[in-house]
């Protein structure tokens, strides 16, 4: 077991979140750091940012990918320093069994996106499970999923998580984090060794979002959100009633007139001649011959202008300097006898505001379930990871989309890595082709595919190329230990709350 001496006179981070009996635990209190994500206002506001404009927020945030987790160097250590003796903590919410043999991998429920702001402002997306806890309001996922790994010891902000998310769907609601837990010498070191975090929750939001709602005129001018209307045309006697309806014209039912000018002859009553100027275009294009006893007349002036007026000039008429260098604007007439009327349509307009139809839909635990925790297990034993991979490979391939998830399978290498840029000693690592996007997914131990429920042994941390064909191959995790145990069952026993009550 690594540890990272605190320099003299260094603070140590006491905490009383340690849950009572951890018998077989590290219980130092230079182990925990804990950080608030989002008080209570601080969480709606939060929840509004990522559900406004039917989740707008989700769909653009792309896979967290940052220079500083790319792997350029990785050695195979010794094995593996247990510091305590081997344990486990039980799934929750077990789906029922099936006696029928399956072929496919059946994928957790408890997995999904984790959704944030980085000190960017650009919006990213890691992936994180659903884990057991106390008050079944925990999430696991990457520590650099979660803090800051830009040097300044700070979380993320707009953290949430969202469970079975596909393409701008929260099919069992958001979670917004409410409080991060991690180890000391991540939270202030940033060594890898160490990268996780479990991430208490408020209850689920969901509901129908964005949805239209025709209301009064009243309420429509007294709304402050997103509203909108709806214009419908309607026959003169729709009109009249609707005029009668509301004892007078009201924005709800107008009118709209239109002036009109029909060809006519000479001799039709009410005709008027009219003098139209328009470009040489229109003009050797005009209809001349008769239409309602009349004939378009065309005629032409020319003027000459000054040498400023003709290049000053934006008219429809026709430029030209003559052969004696003249400044000539020609005007194109077209003359003929209309009748004027004018049109009348009739219209109503339909008033709608955008409404956020929220509500609570529980703990996180109570609707997707909670794998398992497990620490100090054996190197070498079978575990199968679930991510949603989206970056690019280093020679710009791009075989995934991040839509759906993906998941690998195999035992994980006996000897721990050695990565020195990140301060890795002792990680654990898996043959995997994934990319970005897949960092903070769970690794389960002992994953039953009929019950769809395992034990968290690990979090994709780092992804690397170790045979430099330019395609990842391999992800790595930290090795969780009795001060990972410490940690987790320290967030396992905090409880969160509502924020819609």
């Amino acid at each position: 077991m690594k540890r990272i001496l605190l320099p003299a006179g260094g603070a140590i981070l006491a905490t009383g979140l340690l849950a009572a009996g951890l018998a077989g635990t590290a219980q130092a209190d230079d182990t925990v750091a804990s950080d608030v994500l989002a008080a209570e206002a601080k969480a709606i506001e939060t929840l509004n940012f990522w559900s406004a404009s039917n989740y707008a927020a989700l769909k653009n945030a792309v896979a967290f990918n940052p220079d500083a987790l790319e792997v350029s160097q990785i050695k195979s250590g010794g094995g593996y320093s247990s510091d305590t003796k081997p344990g486990s903590t039980a799934p929750i919410g077990e789906e029922k069994k099936t006696t029928v043999k399956v072929q496919n991998v059946n994928l957790p429920k408890t997995i999904g996106k984790v959704f944030f702001e980085g000190r960017d402002g650009k919006l990213y997306w890691c992936s994180g499970t659903s884990i057991q806890s106390q008050y079944r309001n925990l999430v696991a996922t990457a520590g650099h999923c979660v803090y800051d790994i830009a040097g300044n010891d700070e979380v993320v902000s707009r953290w949430v998580f969202v469970p079975g998310y596909y393409q701008g769907k929260a099919p069992w609601g958001i979670y917004v984090g409410k409080q991060a837990f991690t180890h000391y010498d991540f939270d202030v070191y940033e060594d890898f060794d160490r990268d996780y975090a479990f991430v208490t929750v408020y209850d689920g939001i969901g509901g129908v979002l964005n949805t239209p709602k025709k209301v009064a005129k009243a309420e429509y001018d007294a709304y402050q959100g997103e509203k909108f209307s709806k214009d419908y045309e309607i026959s003169a006697a729709e009109y009249q009633k609707c005029v009668d309806y509301n004892g007078g014209e009201t924005p709800d039912c107008w009118a709209k007139s239109t002036d009109l000018e029909d060809l006519a002859g000479p001799d039709t009553p009410g005709a008027v001649k009219v003098l139209k100027e328009v470009s040489k275009e229109q003009f050797d294009a005009a209809p001349t011959g008769q239409k309602n006893g009349a004939k378009a007349e065309q005629a032409t002036v020319t003027e000459f202008v000054t040498e400023s007026e003709y290049k000053a000039y934006k008219g429809p008429g026709y430029q030209k300097i003559d052969d004696k260098g003249n400044f000539t604007i020609t005007h194109y007439y077209l003359k003929y006898w209309v009748k004027k009327s004018t049109s009348v349509k009739y219209y109503r307009s339909e008033l709608f505001i955008v409404v956020h139809a929220l509500k609570s839909v529980g703990r996180l635990g109570d609707n997707v379930g909670g794998q398992g925790f497990a620490w100090n297990q054996p190197s070498g034993k079978y575990v199968r990871t679930f991510g949603y991979p989206y970056g690019p490979h280093l020679d710009g391939n791009k075989p995934f989309t991040g839509v759906t998830p993906k998941w690998c399978y195999g035992k994980t290498a006996k000897n721990a890595l050695l990565i020195p840029s990140k301060k890795v000693e002792e990680q654990q690592s898996l043959k995997c082709t994934v990319t970005a996007g897949y960092d903070g997914g769970p690794w389960l131990y002992k994953y039953s595919n009929a019950k769809r429920l395992g034990y968290v042994n690990g979090v994709t941390s780092l992804i690397a190329d170790t045979d430099k064909n330019n395609r990842y191959d391999t992800i790595t995790s930290a090795y969780f230990d009795g001060e990972t145990a410490a940690i987790y069952k320290a967030a396992a026993a905090v409880w969160s709350g509502k924020l819609i009550k």
